[in-house]
């Protein structure tokens, strides 16, 4: 295992050569023998161990080199490409991967723990190559194969890629060329796929149209914690359908795959140019009708085959309406235009990052308001202009979805995973793929006693009651995550550091982390902002009140009393380290219906134990008096979400002096 893991791990021969090798080393065992002394003649004998101990012994022996044979061909689990033993995982390797869809993407992914489940990407890069669009005339629109130059182009990316693999030190054997539908339907598919593999010395493969949907939609897994509902996927060439169950780790796919149709962005336009050429406005409207229909009725279609779980549907009808979790660049491009439009309606958005982002069924089906966006706007963040001649086809698919959907669509999710993303998710482990993206993404600015800290901000909470109960949208994993941010920006200045925490999530240190939904990020920026005091320049207010807009009033009035907890917890502990043996405070909290001064007001009792001492020369107890206070502020009326008439409650701080030992 020692050579595995400082060597090349794929070396199948080489590793099994060396764990066989290991084992038999421990097989001696089975021969180790010693001298018993006798009262008689001839006075010593050798004695082995135990009959039974060397045949258990060696059938130990033989039970794990047979295991790590199987491991080697069979995943543990048959769904993923993970394995029983995954080396990447242990040995922290890189791994590459070079997309053939229509536009060509390289990226190296770092898997080394314990950031292994968020994919962080230390490489990539898009070629400005349209494979797609390269097989069709310009002139007639017809199929043509791919162009020696565009093939020649994209020998050059992936040798150039290889160069880039070199210079980072990524081994060979960890490099997966991977083509999808672009490729597979080329007339000159195999003369392409052949060029590439003789020049670069690298196998491509091609992803069946049923697998490359159900990729996508372990894409579209590792892009959030948990998730149920229908996911598509929308490329150039065409558009992948299933439904999706992500829990823990565990990802649920339809056992049918997932569906295909030749609607992706590029050739949805193409078709209905062809169904507008020569015809007049009236019967080119009637053409595109009969084809919205076609469609509407391969998408019911589609549903009976998928099976959808009735525990799906029952929540669909439930919620009226089903989540879509939408990946592909056709709707990365509707979900910036949705972007956009806030801010032509005077709603300031305020994260610009499109993976996490959620649009209401009202807001994702105006096809209208959106088509208009497009043909009169100047410059559209993240638009391209062909994206942008791409929105009428991408609004006719949408329309014809939205009426398909059985029971209609709740809420649109859009995800920035798509292939790539899905064979490096389906590579981890399950318990790996099971950790939260925010608690991970935040591991590495944790201090020593981080974990110690959030269970300090879990006590602060009141547990449930019949009447009264924390929001549980401010989840266990947003809290830890708070903790082990809690120091990120204390060495900075008073006047950088409240601003700097309040963008860390949406243009900071953590905007690149992967899977984080938008309120997330929201709830953590708040919180971070109170915890370093909470004072902000003008400028950066309106900022803040945009990010309070994306949550709910009581959620805001949460992070604030706990981003002013956090900063009385990082007054106590201001290094970060907390001795279990010489607690120094340690708080806890209960719903009260007997605060104020006429006993009849309702909130919380916020009670802080401070160890009790006989001298004092730190003067703790005075300075954390003075720390509480801005607990007990957060209380009071002029202090609510929305005014004295908006939401909050009242907080009553007591600090006593206890023997915590």
């Amino acid at each position: 295992m020692v050579y595995a893991i400082l060597g090349e791990p794929y070396g199948h021969t080489r590793l099994l050569i060396t764990v066989y090798s290991l084992l038999f080393v421990v097989l001696l065992y089975s021969i180790i023998h010693g001298e018993a002394f006798m009262d008689a003649y001839p006075y010593k004998r050798i004695v082995y161990r135990p009959r039974a101990e060397r045949v258990a012994a060696f059938c130990l022996v033989q039970a794990v080199y047979h295991t790590v044979v199987l491991v080697m061909y069979r995943a543990a689990w048959p769904e993923t490409e993970a394995k029983l033993v995954d080396l990447d995982q242990m040995a922290g390797l890189a791994v590459t991967v070079a997309t053939l869809a229509n536009g060509i993407r390289c990226s190296i992914t770092d898997f080394s723990p314990p950031t292994t489940r968020i994919l962080p990407t230390v490489y990539s890069h898009r070629f400005n190559i349209s494979l797609y669009d390269a097989q069709f005339d310009s002139k007639t629109g017809k199929q043509i194969p791919i162009p020696t130059d565009i093939i020649n182009a994209v020998v050059g990316a992936i040798l150039r890629f290889q160069i880039v693999c070199l210079d980072m030190g990524v081994p060979t054997s960890q490099m997966r060329v991977i083509a999808t539908e672009a490729t597979r339907k080329a007339i000159n598919s195999k003369e392409f796929i052949e060029t590439i593999e003789s020049k670069t010395h690298f196998p491509v493969e091609i992803l069946p149209k049923e697998k490359e949907g159900v990729v996508g939609a372990w894409g579209i897994a590792s892009g959030f914690s948990d998730l149920e509902g229908l996911a598509i996927d929308l490329g150039g060439g065409s558009m992948q359908i299933t439904w999706i169950v992500s829990h823990a780790g565990n990802v649920q796919i339809s056992p049918s795959g997932s569906v295909s149709f030749p609607y992706g962005a590029a050739a949805l336009t193409q078709k209905l140019a062809t169904l507008e050429e020569g015809k007049s406005k009236k019967e080119a409207e009637k053409a595109k009708d009969e084809f919205r229909e076609e469609m509407m009725c391969n998408f019911r279609n589609a549903w009976k085959h998928l099976e959808i779980p009735a525990s799906l549907i029952d929540k669909a009808k439930k919620d009226g309406g089903f989540q879509i979790y939408l990946s592909g660049g056709g709707f990365r491009g509707w979900g910036y235009l949705l972007l956009y439009l806030h801010q032509v309606r005077d709603e300031y958005y305020p994260i610009s990052i499109i993976n996490g982002y959620s649009a209401l069924k009202n807001d994702f089906e105006d096809t209208e308001a959106l088509k208009k966006i497009a043909k009169t706007a100047h410059n559209i963040f993240r638009v391209s202009d062909r994206r942008r001649d791409q929105v009428p086809s991408v609004a006719f698919l949408v329309n014809a979805l939205a009426r398909a959907v059985p029971h209609g669509i709740k809420e649109a999710h859009f995800c920035q995973g798509g292939v790539r993303e899905g064979v490096l998710f389906q590579r981890i482990l399950p318990v790996i793929r099971g950790q939260d993206p925010l608690e991970v993404a935040t591991m590495r600015f944790a201090r020593h006693s981080a974990q110690a800290m959030g269970y300090m901000a879990f006590s602060a909470i009141p547990r449930p009651s019949k009447k009264k109960r924390f929001p549980p949208s401010i989840s266990a994993h947003v809290i830890q995550a708070f903790a082990n941010f809690l120091f990120a920006h204390s060495t900075m200045s008073k006047e950088l550091a409240s601003t700097a925490a309040l963008y860390s999530t949406s243009a900071g240190i953590l905007a690149d982390a992967h899977g984080i939904p938008h309120t997330d990020r929201a709830r953590i920026a708040l919180m971070l902002q109170e915890r370093y005091g909470g004072e902000l320049p003008p400028r950066e207010i309106a900022f803040k009140e945009r990010l309070r807009a994306l949550l709910t009033p009581e959620e805001v009035w949460w992070t604030r009393y706990l981003g002013k907890l956090g900063l009385v917890i990082s007054r106590v502990y201001p290094t970060g380290r907390i001795d279990p043996s010489r607690p120094r405070a340690l708080p806890t909290a209960r719903w009260a219906d007997d605060l104020g001064k006429h006993k009849n007001k309702q909130g919380i009792e916020l009670k802080v134990q401070l160890q009790k001492v006989a001298f004092d020369p730190t003067r703790l107890k005075e300075e954390l008096q003075k720390d509480l206070k801005k607990v007990h502020k957060v209380g009071k009326k002029k202090n609510w979400i929305g005014g004295k008439h908006g939401w909050g409650m009242k907080v009553k701080v007591k600090l006593v002096e206890e023997d915590l030992l």
